[in-house]
């Protein structure tokens, strides 16, 4: 089973870094060297450039590749250039497009494999036995090692692990944005013993330097907790996240190895009950019921 690291590494921004090849591969060895060795794509990220950008970078030091898990995402059909004929952004998981989807990923991350395969947005008009019929001959073919799912609900997500295993449920979580606190989604994944990944832990930048009262809110109640650590803001508001008993692997978002090396000081900070609380209470806007 891929054992993904503590943090994720995202790359849905690579395209927008001012680096070149060399850059990139240096950022790349940089988060190895920091612990983190989980790496997040989506075919579509960056207007279907951000996979090439990675591979390009792989492809100068080609004996790394065995250190990473190298995760991708597909099943959102958007309109670009890159894509032409597409007049409506739609989601497609059929077999036919989550095949050739995973052939252009090979093709552009330049790797004989894909760790982890998770299909990007639920398309309510594939059933689930053919997406799992199309996994299967995915890792038949030694394309695609395993398999999970993003943006889903937990029985959209329960629906498909029946026909086959999936490994983790990618999805929104953050101080900011407590939907999968609430509608069972982490508690499933924590049942299941299978860690999810979560995006945009920061909310994007805004728990960080947001000016609306919600992020003021929440930064009143965090500040304290990274004083007494000595810890950054940041490094408290993922330790919040990560807190959850379904491990969570928050992705990062950022071209800076400093970041990164903030996330990863999240992992040896474990918030006490009160603390966690306070933060859930500056969020909700009141107390524990």
């Amino acid at each position: 089973m891929t054992q993904l690291s503590p943090v994720v590494a995202g790359l849905w921004k690579m395209h927008q870094w001012p680096l070149g090849a060399q850059g990139r591969l240096r950022w790349i060895e940089g988060a190895v060297e920091l612990g983190i060795t989980s790496f997040d794509h989506a075919d579509i990220y960056g207007g279907y450039s951000v996979e090439a950008l990675f591979g390009e970078a792989l492809a100068l030091a080609p004996g790394l590749r065995q250190r990473l898990q190298i995760v991708t995402k597909c099943g959102i059909r958007l309109p670009h250039p890159a894509r032409p004929g597409l007049a409506v952004k739609h989601y497609d998981s059929g077999a036919a497009h989550l095949q050739a989807s995973v052939d252009a990923s090979l093709a552009a991350l330049r790797c004989g494999h894909i760790d982890l395969l998770l299909v990007h947005r639920p398309d309510p008009l594939t059933h689930p036995d053919e997406i799992a019929r199309c996994f299967e001959r995915l890792r038949a073919a030694g394309k695609v090692r395993e398999f999970g799912v993003s943006n889903h609900t937990p029985a959209q997500f329960a629906a498909l692990h029946r026909r086959i295993a999936l490994v983790t449920h990618q999805v929104e979580f953050s101080a900011l944005q407590m939907k999968a606190l609430a509608d069972g989604t982490l508690e499933q994944a924590a049942d299941l013993g299978l860690p999810p990944m979560i995006w945009s832990p920061l909310g994007s930048g805004r728990l960080i330097t947001g000016d609306d009262e919600h992020a003021r809110r929440l930064r009143a109640a965090l500040q304290p907790l990274a004083e007494a650590d000595g810890v950054s803001l940041a490094t408290a508001a993922l330790a919040w996240v990560m807190r959850h008993p379904s491990r969570p692997r928050p992705i990062t978002g950022s071209g800076r190895l400093e970041a990164l090396a903030e996330a990863v000081a999240a992992t040896r900070l474990v918030l006490d009950r009160e603390a966690w609380t306070s933060v859930w209470r500056a969020s909700m806007g009141h107390d524990v019921p």
